[in-house]
């Protein structure tokens, strides 16, 4: 089997294969979907989440959780 060869689909067949031989089923489908695409445009949502907020405003915010999550209730 000469990978420089083969089509993009005997590829993805002949590395799926080896996938689900190596870690079985189970472990093949938790291997793909950590390379799963998702969806939206992250960077007009994260405009939305952030809005005009300046990094100092940010920096408080992570300094105040930590805080609260050094100091549980």
């Amino acid at each position: 089997m000469d990978a420089t060869t083969m089509s993009l689909e005997e590829i993805r067949l002949t590395g799926l294969k080896a996938l689900s031989r190596e870690l079985g089923p189970v472990g093949m489908v938790r291997f793909l979907q950590q390379f799963e695409t998702g969806y939206g445009d992250y960077t007009a949502e994260r405009h939305t989440w952030l809005k005009e907020r300046s990094v100092s405003e940010i920096v408080e915010d992570i300094e105040q959780e930590r805080g609260a999550s050094d100091n549980p209730a």
